[in-house]
């Protein structure tokens, strides 16, 4: 075996521990009971690795174990009675000698990090070896223990067992451990058991019928394990004293059984969140239930009797939350959910097949907070007297087939914070009063048949903080700029209406802005200069539009954009390469002629310089100036030589030659030769052509030369005839 080679210090604290191993293991020959105790709590501490706030300093011989900070003794025999070091961020694991406090009643110890083996630099020491990050099983020897938490360590392995001989045991907490395993059926001689918790762990199997022994059990608390199978049968038979059954987040199946409603004591019950199907069965037994949770299941068949189970709830006086979201109910609202208790504060039935209208009788939940309707079937219209829920926070209504108009009471919500009505047909104009919800932080009217002009007091509503979204309407007129009051807005969305004029450049005031969406629109004009004050964008959509100008600089210096869509707009000139135009993915520049440049994948034309162009117009005005140079010399050698070929031709010979040349336009040429045609060359040379015409008004036959002056020598040659 290989030697292991400790620090003096490693070496102290082995020798320390051996040394409470030897004295625990002789307790009856050498220790009286107290001393089992100190010892016990020694080794506790010995497997305590990080003390941040030193709390185990006073564990020491310079004062009594009772007087040690967390340590409370009975008086009559000094035993610990109670360990209470809970949320003290020790670092360690529980020592199994913890098992010797014979007389704890009660142990603290949840919210630390009893979740660690032993560190490596300790590995040698074999009073360490028995050290894990699991509940030690040496625990079902705290026969007198009453209560027992140590829910948020992270704890490893499964409930050992041996919990099962804690006879005297009443609460029980392992909650938000990383415990897995099966529940121990064990669990069901626990006959003073009343409260039982380890919720967001990764226990597995079943719910053991022997839990259906607990009476006394008011509190079961299972909430996000693997927990399969189906709930007993006699559940509620079985349990007559359950107050808090919470099992959502688990896989359970099959129907709720219609027993639960003999549970007339239950305040809360969570089975969301899991695979239960079928009918929900009548609670009307239920007087005393405050919180009602089963969203997240395949409950309900579309059937119109689906929601038949919430009448049956109209006798309790409690009710505070409803959730029934997420699952397969059809049919529409029965009218008695008006009669629900007045203590109802959340309705949630949200993504489920209902169809219908929204009963009137909705404006009775006097102080419901939260009212969640949204993706549904629903028809009609908003109920005008849901303005009078003055107390409501959240209205969410998007996705149904809602019509009509937006009610204006709804602007008498002065604690309204989100107000969803996304998805329907309404149409209209958006009502101004709807400024006067002073809570609304977002706001979302889009796809929707909206018309008319924005009004400008909504623009003014500073409170809108997250998103103001009215996309996918009609809406037309300018964009109001008392828009710049939306200082705090995280996200605009006014796309795809029929919004026209100039951005206005009030818009740099939102300088909170991540997203802003414009496009599809009929915005003219420039980019405003001001643009360059929301330096925090992610997002800017102007595509769609008729805007143009140049790409402001700008734009290249947003080190938080990274979608950037300026599409089907008249903006020129050069892109520019730098920031988000780096970004070809990013970026799209489609449908905008006039831009040249920046990188390859935009495939742009290359950019001409100012310099080139200037050259190239230069050199077109010069070829233009040399062509009509020349054209103008032809014709005028053309006709000098008409002149002399006349008095060669047409003059008969004489001593006496008449000099004089008649007045021969170019017209007069161009209409005798019939435009110098093809039909009438006579003849062609190296510096011309001579063609055959007829002078119209003296009916006399002329030659026409043109010479080709392009060619080098054709001056000289026409020269030369001249002298002739």
């Amino acid at each position: 075996m290989k030697p292991v080679s400790l620090s003096f210090a490693e070496f102290r604290s082995c020798h320390l521990l051996l040394g409470i191993a030897l004295a625990l293991c002789f307790n009856r020959v050498s220790c009286t009971t107290n001393e089992t105790d100190r010892l016990a709590l020694l080794a506790f501490k010995a497997g305590i690795f990080e003390d941040p706030f030193r709390v185990l300093s006073s564990w020491n011989d310079s004062i009594g174990f009772c007087q040690w900070y967390g340590v409370i003794c009975g008086r009559r025999h000094q035993r610990v009675t109670v360990l209470d070091l809970r949320s003290q961020g020790l670092f360690g694991s529980i020592s199994p000698h913890i098992g010797n406090l014979s007389f704890l009643g009660e142990m603290w110890l949840q919210n630390n990090s009893f979740n660690q083996e032993i560190p490596p630099q300790l590995g040698g020491c074999a009073a360490y070896n028995e050290l894990t990050g699991e509940i030690p099983r040496e625990l079902g020897s705290l026969l007198k223990i009453r209560e027992f938490a140590l829910d948020r360590n992270n704890l490893t392995g499964s409930m050992p067992s041996s919990i099962g001989n804690l006879s005297s045991l009443e609460i029980l907490f392992l909650s938000e451990n990383n415990l897995s395993g099966s529940i121990p059926q064990v669990l069901g001689h626990l006959k003073n058991l009343q409260f039982i918790g380890f919720a967001a762990n990764r226990v597995s199997g079943t719910i053991p019928s022997s839990l259906l022994n607990l009476s006394s059990l008011t509190q079961f608390d299972a909430r996000s394990n693997q927990i399969q199978g189906t709930l007993p049968a006699s559940i509620g038979l079985k349990l007559p004293d359950l107050a808090d059954f919470s099992i959502f987040g688990n896989q359970l199946q099959g129907p709720i059984p219609p027993s639960i409603s003999n549970c007339t004591k239950l305040d809360i019950l969570q089975l969301g969140d899991n695979r239960f199907s079928g009918k929900v069965p009548s609670l009307e037994n239920l007087y005393n239930l405050s919180w009602l949770q089963i969203l997240r299941n395949q409950l309900g068949s579309g059937e119109p009797e689906d929601l038949n189970f919430l009448c049956s709830l109209t006798n309790n006086s409690k009710l505070r939350y409803v959730g029934i979201s997420r699952n397969k109910f059809g049919g529409v609202l029965p009218i008695c959910v008006g009669n629900l208790s007045s203590t109802l504060m959340a309705f949630d039935v949200r993504k489920n097949q209902i169809s219908g209208k929204i009963p009137e009788e909705i404006g009775n939940f006097a102080n419901v907070e939260v009212l969640y309707m949204n993706l549904n079937k629903l028809s009609g219209v908003i109920p005008s007297n849901l303005g009078n829920l003055r107390n409501l926070s959240k209205l969410l209504l998007s996705d149904n087939n809602l019509g009509g108009t937006i009610p204006s009471s709804l602007g008498n919500l002065s604690k309204l914070i989100y107000l969803f009505l996304d998805g329907n047909n309404f149409h209209g104009q958006i009502p101004p009063p709807l400024s006067n919800c002073l809570s609304l932080n977002w706001l979302d009217l889009s796809n929707n048949n909206l018309s008319g002009v924005i009004p400008s007091q909504l623009m003014s509503l500073s409170s809108l903080t997250i998103i103001l979204n009215l996309s996918q309407n009609h809406l037309t007129g300018v964009l109001p700029p008392e828009v710049g009051n939306l200082r705090t807005l995280t996200a605009l969305d006014i796309s795809n209406n029929l919004l026209v004029g100039e951005i206005p450049s009030s818009l740099g005031d939102c300088t909170s802005l991540t997203s802003l969406r414009m496009g599809g629109n009929f915005f003219h004009g420039l980019i405003p200069q001001s643009i360059r004050s929301l330096g925090g964008i992610e997002e800017l959509d102007l595509s769609c539009n008729n805007l143009s100008g140049q790409i402001p600089e700008f734009l290249t210096v947003f080190r938080s954009l990274k979608l950037l869509n300026l599409s089907y707009n008249n903006f020129e000139g050069v892109l520019p390469r730098e920031g988000v135009f780096r970004n070809a993915t990013g970026t799209s520049i489609f449908g905008n002629n006039k831009l040249c440049g920046g990188l390859s994948e935009f495939h742009l034309p290359n950019c001409i310089s100012k310099s080139f162009k200037s050259r190239k117009i230069n050199l077109v005005i010069l070829s233009t100036s040399v062509i009509l140079g020349v054209l103008g010399i032809a014709l005028i050698l053309a006709f000098v030589y008409l002149c002399w070929l006349k008095k060669t031709v047409m003059e008969p010979v004489s001593s006496s030659r008449d000099d004089s040349c008649p007045n021969v336009s170019y017209g007069t040429l161009l209409k005798a030769t019939d435009g110098f045609s093809s039909t009438n060359l006579i003849g062609a040379g190296s510096f011309g052509s001579i063609y055959r015409g007829v002078l119209e008004v003296s009916e006399t036959t002329v030659a026409v030369k043109v010479l080709h002056l392009v060619y080098h020598g054709a001056l000289k040659s026409f020269n030369v005839e001249k002298r002739h």
